[in-house]
């Protein structure tokens, strides 16, 4: 089947939401070629999954395509035509299964060397939907918070390497009550700034009660979702002929009722931490990578404009075979390596914040929790410099945010 073929009763199986924008925009979706479609579907139907700042996104992007005449469209996608698919391709339902497609059509352009052409049409076709679709200014400045180091008595080694180049180290934190004024910074920019999804917390342990103003997950909150979830890639693994890449399509097409959960009255939530697990790797077992790979997808999918995340000690190493195993009575936790897991976390939550609108305004704030070493990244403040100013956790945010 080609686009050209597409009628509303394709989308049957489409949730609600996706179904209504994929039929409101039928006629653009007609005059795609298939080698980009598919991935536009693959957006559109998890539409009613996905957050605020997604679906803003995908109705901008088929907002401009619907006022493109015939002759632009085809301009605008020249490249993705000019790419030949095989009838084998054309069969498959990219329709109902637009992610399997592209993984399989991504194979395909591999083998036949078109790799390279689909991604500089893809690069272009970028280019021409950010020209077209000017970013709207923040209502007030992103600000990123990570605190690491939960129970490290002492650490002799440098901390916020990546970062000190950056902004400015002070080693003269108040540590008392720490977290709990970052908790009360962020559910008062909350307050002030509300709106559903933008201020976030993600723990990598137990998690401090936060204000209900705060969207919240954290890694033993999950627990039950993840044990299922080691439980059903056990299961898998040991099916004659299970290799890698089928069991991450299989995961890739869980979801939360099929490991026994619902979804808490929050169906984009209940998505979001499923896929934390089928989508991350190494998320089921490290606490640690949990917090970064929670911390990477909410700020590439919900675009917040707040985010504390938090780390929590990890497990020590272990083989494949023990840590699949999710045995509790050998866990053993790893401080220290948990700390430098953190410290390299919040570089990446710096990196990943940088790549939102508003980057040059935004700030971000790292603490040793529980000690007195701090860095700020914060346009206001000097790069690559140390201050011995004497400064709660409080002061220190609003002298970073200010």
């Amino acid at each position: 089947m080609q686009p050209s073929d597409l009628t509303p009763d394709k989308f049957s199986k489409y949730p609600p939401e996706a179904k209504h924008v994929a039929v409101t925009h039928l006629n653009v979706l007609r005059q795609l070629p298939l080698s980009f479609v598919a991935s536009l579907l693959r957006e559109v139907i998890d539409y009613d999954y996905r957050f605020p700042a997604e679906r803003t996104a995908i109705d901008r992007e088929l907002a401009d395509l619907d006022h493109l005449s015939a002759e632009k469209l085809d301009a605008r996608f020249a490249g993705f035509a000019q790419l030949k698919l095989t009838g084998d391709l054309e069969r498959l339902d990219w329709v109902d299964e637009p992610g399997r497609f592209t993984e399989e059509l991504s194979a395909y352009l591999w083998r036949t060397h078109q790799l390279d052409a689909f991604r500089s049409a893809a690069t272009e076709y970028g280019r021409q939907l950010d020209a077209n679709l000017p970013v709207a200014p923040l209502p007030i400045p992103r600000v990123g918070i990570a605190v690491i180091g939960k129970d490290v008595p002492q650490y002799d080694g440098h901390l916020f390497k990546q970062l000190r180049q950056h902004g400015t180290l002070f080693e003269a934190v108040t540590p008392d009550n720490g977290l709990a004024q970052i908790l009360e910074f962020a559910s008062t920019r909350a307050s002030n700034h509300p709106g559903n999804y933008l201020h976030w917390y993600i723990d990598g342990g137990s998690p401090e009660p936060p204000h209900t103003s705060l969207t919240s997950v954290s890694y033993q909150g999950i627990t039950p979702l993840r044990d299922s979830l080691l439980r059903f890639m056990q299961s898998e693994i040991t099916r004659p002929g299970m290799g890698p890449e089928e069991l991450r399509t299989h995961m890739a097409q869980l979801t939360p009722s099929d490991l026994g959960f619902d979804d808490g009255g929050d169906p984009v939530m209940g998505r979001y931490r499923l896929k934390l697990f089928t989508e991350g790797s190494g998320t089921q077992i490290f606490s640690t990578t949990f917090v970064q790979w929670a911390c990477r997808e909410c700020l590439r999918r919900a675009q917040p404009l707040t985010l504390v995340a938090r780390y929590a000690p990890r497990q020590r190493q272990r083989s494949m075979n023990e840590l699949l195993s999710n045995n509790d009575s050998k866990i053993e936790l790893d401080p220290v390596g948990s700390l430098i897991d953190g410290d390299m976390g919040a570089y990446y939550h710096w990196i990943n914040q940088q790549r939102l609108p508003g980057a040059e305004q935004s700030s971000l704030v790292v603490w040793y929790e529980g000690h007195s070493q701090a860095l700020a990244v914060t346009p206001t403040l000097p790069r690559g410099t140390t201050s011995g100013s004497k400064l709660d956790l409080k002061g220190l945010l609003t002298l970073a945010t200010s």
